[in-house]
């Protein structure tokens, strides 16, 4: 066979390989079928109490603490066991100011009283004083002028009417120097009551260095906006929580759900709940409250969640010993039909508020309006528009085969054709 021949014979054989692969892919589809359907969404959450007991920093007024000693987080304690000591170096030194100014305030008390008791005492010696010179000009002024000289009896008169004044200044004085004095004495009482009062809040607070458990459970710890948990050394403030006393007789689940994947969700949809890890110790329970609306769970993300609650029966607690903190894993049903349509999510295609799917008919797709009911995050039940039978295709643009582009291949081809020649020309020679 000459060259030629040869080289005619590779590129018809390797045009005709190429032209077999250049075949299109079948398009994605899936046919409708009619029969059981479940549709759940997965989430994780936490188990906690549904009766918890708070415990708050013992203490008024937010009066400083710090911890010395603490049970650890998750210790099963009785009632009346201590839970965490405190001390309180700043209370001390308010309660030896509070101290310093009762004192002070009794010495002040006492020094106004002296000085009261000085000031009416004068005042009576001028009015007994002032009593005697009038007796005198008294008897003066209605004496006969027959008997005294003229110039006495006047300046006798004289000396009544000034000493009558003068008396009458005294008394007024005697009553002024009560009326304040009482005034002055209450500021000081009222004083003296407001630091009995200070200084008893600081013997309350100091005395209130103990936080004891209310009740029977177990110790769980409470995050501050940091997330950080009380540990010994940590400064808190009275009336701050401090952690929580769970009843453990009545516990339930606080499920996370993202927004995206919640639609639909409501209050008495089934769940299947097990702890993180122990899928064997299943649990079966409905949703006993729904959120109104998702919100932001950190500041690191933007990410809203839909929070909702599962009840875990008493004898299921009993059984696997379960405590608060633990993670579960929760299944949240959304759909459990004995005879219903579905199909995968990435069929439907939604413009405003009406959905559509490609259905086959004859050798094309053509796009038909279907009504939605419940929505998984995978699949979603068909209520009317589809009969079984019916082929629907997956995808909304044709997938082409890995590595098929015409352009691309008949270059290939071309250069696979001449370089196939090449060689056998390079044998034949």
């Amino acid at each position: 066979m000459s060259r030629g021949m040869q080289r005619a014979a590779l590129l018809a054989s390797v045009t005709l390989l190429a032209a077999c692969g250049s075949d299109d892919m079948p398009i994605a589809s899936e046919t409708v079928a009619k029969g059981p359907v479940t549709l759940h969404v997965r989430a994780e959450g936490e188990l906690r109490s549904s009766k918890p007991t708070p415990l708050n920093v013992p203490g008024k007024n937010w009066a400083q603490r710090q911890v010395v000693w603490m049970v650890p987080e998750g210790s099963l304690v009785k009632k009346g066991d201590v839970l965490a000591r405190f001390v309180s170096p700043e209370g001390e030194q308010q309660l030896a100011q509070a101290m310093i100014d009762l004192q002070r305030n009794a010495l002040a008390r006492a020094a106004k009283e002296s000085g009261l008791d000085s000031a009416q005492g004068r005042v009576e010696v001028d009015l007994s004083l002032v009593a005697v010179q009038l007796g005198i000009a008294q008897r003066y002024a209605d004496a006969d002028l027959s008997t005294v000289a003229r110039n006495q009896v006047l300046d006798a008169i004289e000396d009544k009417e000034y000493l009558q004044v003068r008396q009458g200044t005294l008394q007024w004085q005697r009553d002024q120097s009560g009326v304040r004095g009482g005034a002055e004495l209450a500021v000081l009482d009222a004083q003296r009551a407001t630091f009995d009062m200070n200084a008893k809040t600081r013997r309350d607070d100091l005395e209130a260095l103990e936080l004891r458990a209310p009740n029977d459970g177990v110790l769980l710890l409470a995050a501050n906006w940091s997330g950080d948990k009380p540990m010994v050394g940590a400064n808190l403030r009275a009336g701050f929580e401090f952690g929580s006393l769970p009843d453990t007789s009545s516990m339930e689940v606080e499920i996370d759900l993202p927004q995206i994947e919640a639609q639909g969700v409501q209050a008495g949809d089934a769940v299947v709940l097990h702890p993180l890890g122990r899928p064997d110790q299943r649990i079966d329970s409905k949703l006993s409250w729904v959120a109104s609306a998702a919100k932001v769970r950190s500041r690191e993300s933007p990410v809203k969640f839909l929070s909702m609650r599962a009840p875990i029966p008493p004898d299921a607690i009993e059984r696997y010993r379960l405590i608060p903190g633990q993670r579960f894993v929760a299944s949240v049903v959304l759909l459990d039909a004995k005879d219903a349509i579905a199909v995968p999510n990435v069929a439907i295609e939604q413009r405003y508020d009406r959905h559509w799917v490609q259905v086959k008919q004859g050798n094309d797709y053509v796009a038909r309006e279907v009504t939605l009911g419940v929505r998984g995050t995978a699949r979603s039940q068909v209520l009317a528009g589809l009969q079984p039978g019916d082929q629907v295709r997956l995808s909304q643009v044709e997938v082409p085969a890995p590595g098929d582009d015409s352009d691309k291949d008949a270059g290939k081809d071309k250069e696979a054709a001449d370089g196939a020649a090449d060689d056998a020309e390079g044998k034949s020679a």
